[in-house]
């Protein structure tokens, strides 16, 4: 994904539904075009499905999400739009290169932010705060990417769940 791939949206989306994953509800966020944002919802279940549930955009994601969660690597994006700055959707490219089952480290994403910036050396917490502000879990999987030591640091959805993905990639990834 290249940073053109990003649509700027200059106003919210209009259209929410939800999925129902292993790790509990995702709320979905879209337009007519483009996927918003991808969180969990705590202490939330699907009661009632929106009438757009046959949305193509909603169609895509859940699409995406299903064959992730049943132990698949997705090889599509929906279409995603994200209102951010042009650093945070470097980081956000980056981490879409992160290979299915693997880690990375902050370090090593301000490495690689660096060059493609072309400056000298970029901060590893500068990244982590980016990836903390990733709206799009999951597809934009910032749940790979892990502390110089190797430890499970911030999630948006949780370090339960931060682990709980891991695994779930180390167990279906192919070697």
């Amino acid at each position: 994904m290249k940073a053109e791939d990003f649509r700027v949206c200059p106003t919210p989306p209009a259209m929410t539904g939800f999925y129902s994953s292993p790790l509990g509800t995702i709320r979905i966020t879209f337009d007519e075009n483009a996927l918003h944002a991808l969180r969990f919802e705590e202490h939330f279940s699907v009661s009632r499905l929106p009438d757009y549930v046959n949305h193509p955009v909603f169609l895509e994601t859940v699409r995406w999400l299903d064959l992730y969660f049943s132990g698949q690597q997705p090889n599509f994006l929906p279409p995603l739009a994200i209102t951010t700055t042009p650093f945070r959707r470097v980081i956000y490219e980056l981490l879409l290169t992160i290979p299915y089952g693997q880690t990375v480290t902050y370090g090593d994403v301000a490495m690689q932010a660096a060059k493609r910036l072309n400056r000298p050396t970029m901060s590893a917490q500068a990244v982590g705060n980016a990836v903390a502000h990733n709206p799009i879990l999951l597809i934009i999987p910032c749940h790979r990417v892990i502390g110089a030591n190797g430890a499970l640091t911030g999630y948006a959805g949780g370090l339960r769940r931060k682990t709980q993905l891991l695994a779930w990639e180390e167990r279906w990834k192919k070697t």
